[in-house]
């Protein structure tokens, strides 16, 4: 089964960051990134851009462009992996393995499925 593991963190606290900090913090993540490629459980993984240069595309028809950031959250999703576990608890364990290494995230656990063009769809169930 494939689970999202959405990470979350102030945008303003991460870009407070010094260089040194985030290159220290994504060094112990990478660590976590080589085990689960190592065990084959990780998908694509991403840190996403600052939500100051997304937009948002919504409505009806061709829709209208607005301006990021997108959500009225205090927290931004910052970044995602895609890891493939049987079970919702393992994808929750790995989930825990990122916070050790960066513990002032939140991170959201989400069964997905994944659709490939003509290939037939699958049920949660079939993983």
């Amino acid at each position: 089964m494939l689970y999202a593991i959405l990470a979350y963190h102030e945008e303003k606290v991460v870009e407070s960051w010094t260089k040194e900090e985030d290159a220290a913090l994504m060094s112990e993540l990478l660590q976590v990134n080589d085990r689960l490629v190592e065990e084959k459980h990780l998908g694509p993984a991403a840190r996403l851009g600052p939500t100051a240069r997304a937009v948002t595309l919504r409505g009806t028809g061709a829709g209208m462009i607005t301006d990021g950031p997108f959500a009225e959250t205090k927290e931004q999703l910052l970044g995602f992996y895609v890891v493939d576990y049987p079970t919702l608890e393992a994808a929750v364990a790995a989930a825990r393995d990122l916070r050790l290494a960066n513990p002032s995230a939140v991170y959201e656990i989400r069964p997905i499925s994944l659709y490939l063009p003509g290939a037939p769809l699958a049920s949660e169930d079939e993983g």
